[in-house]
This record gives C-alpha cells, sequence and structure tokens, in this order.
C-alpha cells in the first residue's frame, strides 16, 4: 500500500471515528437531560401533593396553614444536684411527654443520653434506681491519699473517672449516640481551642464523660485525639443549639434556681465552681432576654434548699421529689396540653406563656426574678423591640459559633 493510500485510509477511519464518538456523546446528552427532566417533574409533582396533604391537615376552616412545632428538651448541668431532673422526667413521662430531640450538658448529659435510649417511666424508674444507689466512694472513689494533698499532686484531676464511668455506662441501654430513641446532642470544651464542641455521634459513654470533665475534679476525656472537658465552661443550658436546630418550643429542666446569689466559700474547689456557676448563670440570662420571635421556653428549675457540696449524694431522695414538686408545678400552671405535643400526638394545646413565678407575673420573654426559688417561662415578643426599647431577638455580635463534631474521615 503506497504512502498516500494509506493516508487517506487513516483520514478516512479517523473522520467516521470522530461523528461516531460525537453522536454517541449527543446522546448520552440528551438521555442525561431527558432523566434529569423526568425526576425534575416527578419531584416538583411530590411537592405539590406534600402541600396539598399539609394545607388539608393543617386547615382549620380559614386556610390557615399551622406548622408542627418541633419540641426540644434540653437538660442543664449541676453536677449531684442532677438528681432534680430525675423527679422532673418522672412527671414529664407520666402526662406522656416524649420531645423530639434532646441537648444536654454535664450531669445533664449524662440524664439526658440514659433518658434518650429509653423515654418511657420505666426507662426513667431505671434511672432513679442509679442515683438513688450512688454515693460519694461510688463516683469519687478513694485512694490512698487524702484531704488537702489530693490537691497538689502533679496530676490533672483530682479523682478519675472510673466510678463515673461504670454509673454512666450503668444507665446508658446503647452504645453509639446515633443509637438512641430520641436524637441527642452533648456538648463538651475543647482544651485545643476553647470553644464548644457537639457530639451528634460516636461512642455515647465517651462524649457523655468529656460532657462531663469537671474541671480539677475529672481528667480531660480524649476523643479523636482532641482533649475535652465539662461543657458547662461554655454552654450550661444548650437553648441556642436547640433553637438553631429548628425547635419551636424548649423545655428546659434546670438543676438551680435561673437566678444565681453567690455565696462564701470555704475551699478553693468551692470558689472555683462559684466563680464557674456566675458565668453560667449570666450566659443563661442572655440567651433567654434574647430569644426569637415565635419561640416558647418553658422552664423547671431546682432551688437551694439542699446541701452544694459537689461531692455529697446524701440528698438525692430530697431533690428527686423537689424535682416532681416543680414539674407538678409547671403542669398545674400551665396545663397539660403543651406536654403531649412532642413527638407523637401533636394536638395538644399550647399554654399561655410568658407568666413569671408562681405568685407573680414577670416579663414577657424573661424568666421572672426567682424569689420563690422557681423559674419562670419565657417568650420572646412576636414583633416590636424588647421592654427596655432595644431589639434582642437576633444572637449576640461577635459570637463564636459552636463546633459540631466532623464527620468520620474529614
Amino acid at each position: 500500500m503506497t504512502t498516500e493510500a494509506a493516508d487517506t485510509a487513516f483520514t478516512v477511519v479517523f473522520t467516521v471515528f470522530v461523528i461516531a464518538a460525537l453522536t454517541l456523546l449527543v446522546l448520552v446528552v440528551r438521555f442525561t437531560l431527558q432523566r434529569a427532566a423526568a425526576a425534575r417533574s416527578r419531584w416538583l409533582d411530590d411537592q405539590d401533593g406534600d402541600q396539598a396533604d399539609g394545607d388539608q391537615d393543617g386547615d382549620d376552616g380559614d386556610g390557615a396553614d399551622e406548622r408542627r412545632p418541633v419540641t426540644a428538651l434540653v437538660l442543664a448541668g449541676g453536677g449531684t444536684r442532677g438528681a432534680v431532673q430525675i423527679g422532673m422526667l418522672q412527671v414529664l413521662t407520666e402526662y406522656g411527654f416524649v420531645p423530639d430531640r434532646i441537648y444536654g450538658c454535664s450531669v445533664g448529659a449524662m440524664n439526658g443520653v440514659a433518658f434518650a435510649g429509653d423515654p418511657t417511666p420505666g426507662g426513667v424508674e431505671r434511672m432513679t434506681n442509679i442515683w438513688t444507689g450512688l454515693t460519694r466512694d461510688t463516683v469519687y472513689p478513694q485512694g490512698r491519699l487524702h484531704g488537702p494533698w489530693l490537691y497538689v499532686r502533679q496530676r490533672d484531676s483530682v479523682y478519675s473517672n472510673e466510678g463515673l464511668r461504670k454509673v454512666v455506662e450503668d444507665g446508658i441501654g446503647f452504645e453509639r449516640l446515633e443509637d438512641a430513641v430520641i436524637p441527642v446532642e452533648v456538648v463538651a470544651t475543647s482544651l485545643t481551642d476553647g470553644r464548644e464542641r457537639w457530639f451528634t455521634f460516636g461512642p455515647a459513654v465517651e462524649a457523655t464523660l468529656a460532657s462531663s470533665a469537671i474541671p480539677t475534679i475529672f481528667p480531660p476525656v480524649e476523643i479523636d485525639g482532641e482533649r475535652y472537658i465539662d461543657g458547662a465552661v461554655v454552654n450550661n443550658v444548650p437553648i441556642r443549639r436547640a433553637i438553631d436546630g429548628g425547635a419551636t418550643r424548649v423545655v428546659v429542666l434546670l438543676c438551680a434556681p435561673p437566678v444565681y446569689s453567690p455565696v462564701p466559700t470555704r475551699r478553693p474547689v468551692e470558689a472555683m465552681l462559684n466563680a464557674l456557676l456566675i458565668s453560667i448563670h449570666a450566659r443563661f440570662a442572655r440567651d433567654m432576654a434574647q430569644l426569637p420571635p415565635g419561640v416558647e421556653v418553658i422552664v423547671c428549675s431546682g432551688n437551694e434548699s439542699f446541701t452544694r457540696d459537689f461531692d455529697d449524694f446524701s440528698t438525692t431522695e430530697n431533690l428527686i421529689a423537689e424535682g416532681r414538686k416543680e414539674a407538678e408545678e409547671v403542669v398545674r400552671r400551665y396545663g397539660s396540653g403543651w406536654l403531649a405535643s412532642g413527638s407523637g400526638n401533636l394536638n395538644g394545646a399550647t399554654p399561655a406563656l410568658g407568666a413569671g413565678p408562681a405568685g407573680g407575673a414577670g416579663p414577657e420573654g424573661g424568666v421572672g426574678d426567682g424569689s420563690d426559688g422557681r423559674a419562670g417561662v419565657g417568650r420572646a415578643p412576636l414583633s416590636g423591640p424588647d421592654a427596655d426599647g432595644s431589639n434582642t431577638s437576633s444572637a449576640p455580635s461577635g459570637a463564636t459559633s459552636p463546633l459540631t463534631q466532623p464527620e468520620p474521615g474529614t
């Protein structure tokens, strides 16, 4: 074959190849566009159907669309006073309360994660049995050294967390946070940058121990190469996290009154905890004053009638009884309709919010003055400025955004 014939044959073959490739490419693009158009059409049809169903379900006679409220349960930290939350949960579950989401900090993380695994009266009874069996030696096991010597040793905490780990393992009936019956999140403080970290998946015991690692009392907990301490350092009552997660109704279980009055301390560790409590209550008051419009907050609180010693479990039964009393009073004051408005029954009535402590009215958007040891219920104004003339419905400027743990592999 001559060179000219070879060139001609190559030109013909190459031209046929190019034409075939272009034809195939056009067919692929056309097929892809057709599939995309069909998928879009189906999606639009589904959206129209969902909207029609929603309009039909939410039609109250005048065409108004009532959106389903999202109810979050927020459990604050408070050390041994966390027993008061058990009494509150007893009453709430007796009325059929099941939240859509749970957010916990410190001892509130312990109670919240355990409750998320079994949000029933039976589950709360199991938690009650664990709490009433706790002693100082159970959570704070004594070694050969006692007293002031514990605070001068060269180590990062006074106690190990082995006793606390056993308590947490006994209370949590599942291995990973994502296995809980109700979605649950717990907060801890990073020792890398001092910011709050939210754990939404992964080993439940480790996340709970990290959230409960009281500075100087328990050692930091290492997770994925980073060390964490008690979440109360940065966000003891995570109302804002619940709201940012879509909650329109937030039920808060405090371990103490919402207004904190510092008292003289006897030991350095008490002075440290006193300073922490002052900071904690300041943030809670700020978050309550900056609720977005349309968000309802119902607060159950403890009181200061029992011991404040961080390692004293002698008043556990009294605290549980106090928690029951507080929750029963909140239910009596606002009715039981809101308790059945979380997961499951959404037809309960919404309570009238904005009232202050028992025996008196509080300012809308506030928590009352706490003079009787109880919290009021706050709701942000639906429109207009706050009582002092300023609008505080948005987050404070310059606030540091919390971080959620990254997805595995990122």
